[in-house]
């Protein structure tokens, strides 16, 4: 059973469904038919029983008739000139059992018990129809009465039986035809919903065929651009596979968009500082090799060109390695977080960037669901970006206030059509691309925070510069740790 089982379940779908559809037409069909045989039946018996009970032995000859059995007592019928047969089987029960048959009787019938208990029963006048055989086997219809015997010699008066019977053999031929046809008609309703069920199946699953060759396409070829259409009024399960499919390989498609632009602008920002890398080590060489120095003002500003690159590259590195964490990654060190503390650290490394700067701050405490080194890390690269753009002894002020940061700088502010592109990886306003950045900070921090289910804006600040606005939604106040349990 287990292998059948197995078996089933390898086979193709449209074939499972034919087989499925066409199992549940036989069970019902085969329902229908038996119960249709047994009503025929039971209708049929029902015309013979009435037969039998119409053909009973009537009028003022049955003393007669029944008187001249028992005296010429046979057990098998006599040879009769009658030519009017009329297929029928009577004979007379005697009070002990003993048959004897009637001259115009077609034959015998096989006495049982039970046509005896009526002769024992006769005083309740109930009589017995039952199926029976006559003496050569074959099967009859039989009626047993109970009736009441005199002894012409004695005149005492005992019950016997009347038992009569007529063939089964028209009703027999009757049943077999009937359930002949009834087996044809199944077997050929059957193999019809077979057959529809196979087409039926084969109609539904052409969407999903569509589908398996879009997804074989797409896993030979990595053509993302397939697409599988779809009726817009369908709202069915195929439909909704389908419209999913596309939504996925619409996404991939962005995602490899996304990132062979990103190795490309990768690639493009790596190449101005190890150029300038290479051509500061290629100096510092050939002067070892050829023993001619470079002068000490000279040498220390290309260690300081070295130093400066170096610094660059390693921040550029590490903006790209927290671009490409996965979601997965992220949500594993989610937890609940003080902005106030993250805003404080990155405002201690803000001054040590900045020293020549006045940096204010008005912090309110405030807790949100974030990755704590993420959130410090998108604090850090907003104020990096205020310290860079303002001018020397300007001020730069920080405000924390039910959830929301600001940080406004006095510097020459962002042009309004420049506004749409910050948060852009790699995109760099043309004034400051002489400075040191990547052009990922701000990309950073607009992930991070939108992660974190907040919203940032970045826009010119009424009498200059430009204000950065983070909102992130507050998260319960995590409980006071106990000091015994402090390291």
């Amino acid at each position: 059973m287990n292998k059948l089982v197995r078996r089933f379940r390898t086979l193709p779908i449209r074939a499972r469904l034919s087989m499925l559809v066409a199992a549940a037409v036989a069970f019902a069909v085969a329902a229908v038919s038996v119960t249709c045989w047994f009503i025929v039946q039971g209708k049929l018996y029902d015309q013979v029983d009435e037969d039998l009970k119409q053909s009973r032995m009537k009028g003022p000859g049955q003393a007669i008739q029944m008187q001249n059995a028992l005296d010429n007592c046979t057990q098998t019928p006599q040879s009769s000139n009658n030519p009017f047969r009329n297929d029928l089987y009577t004979q007379v029960l005697k009070t002990d059992g003993t048959p004897c048959v009637m001259d115009e009787s077609e034959g015998s019938i096989k006495v049982t018990q039970a046509d005896k208990d009526v002769i024992k029963n006769a005083s309740s006048g109930s009589f017995l129809i039952r199926n029976g055989t006559d003496e050569n086997g074959d099967s009859v219809r039989v009626m047993t009465s109970p009736i009441a015997l005199q002894n012409t010699a004695t005149g005492e008066q005992s019950y016997g039986a009347v038992m009569v019977a007529v063939p089964l053999k028209g009703t027999e031929s009757t049943l077999n035809d009937l359930a002949l046809v009834l087996l044809l008609v199944s077997g050929i309703g059957v193999v019809g919903a077979g057959a529809a069920g196979l087409a039926v199946a084969r109609a539904g699953l052409r969407p999903v065929d569509k589908l398996t060759e879009a997804v074989e396409h797409v896993a030979r070829t990595e053509d993302l651009s397939v697409r599988i259409p779809v009726e817009e009024e369908s709202d069915d399960e195929i439909a909704r596979l389908s419209r999913s499919f596309n939504s996925m390989t619409s996404s991939l498609a962005n995602s490899r968009e996304l990132q062979q632009q990103l190795i490309a602008d990768a690639g493009h920002e790596l190449r101005t500082p190890l150029t300038s890398l290479r051509t500061n080590i290629e100096l510092l060489t050939r002067s070892e090799e050829t023993g001619r120095p470079i002068p000490p003002a000279d040498r220390k500003a290309l260690l300081a060109s070295v130093k400066a690159q170096m610094t660059e590259l390693a921040s550029l590195i590490g903006d790209l390695q927290e671009l490409s964490r996965s979601e997965a990654q992220r949500g594993e060190r989610v937890q609940v977080v003080s902005m106030e503390d993250a805003v404080e650290s990155a405002l201690r490394r803000a001054r040590l960037r900045g020293p020549e700067l006045t940096i204010t701050a008005s912090l309110e405490p405030w807790y949100t669901r974030a990755e704590p080194a993420a959130l410090e890390r998108a604090v850090v690269n907003i104020l990096d970006n205020a310290v860079k753009f303002s001018p020397e002894g300007g001020t730069i002020d920080v405000r924390l206030s039910h959830g929301t940061l600001t940080v406004r700088d006095h510097g020459p502010g962002i042009p309004t059509e420049e506004l749409p592109h910050v948060f852009d990886r790699f995109w760099r306003s043309p004034s400051a691309r002489a400075l040191p950045g990547s052009g990922l900070g701000l990309s950073i921090v607009a992930r991070t925070v939108e992660q974190a289910g907040g919203q940032v804006t970045l826009a010119r600040a009424d009498g200059g510069g430009t204000v950065a606005t983070v909102r992130l939604p507050g998260a319960p106040t995590p409980p006071p740790e106990d000091p015994a349990l402090a390291p």
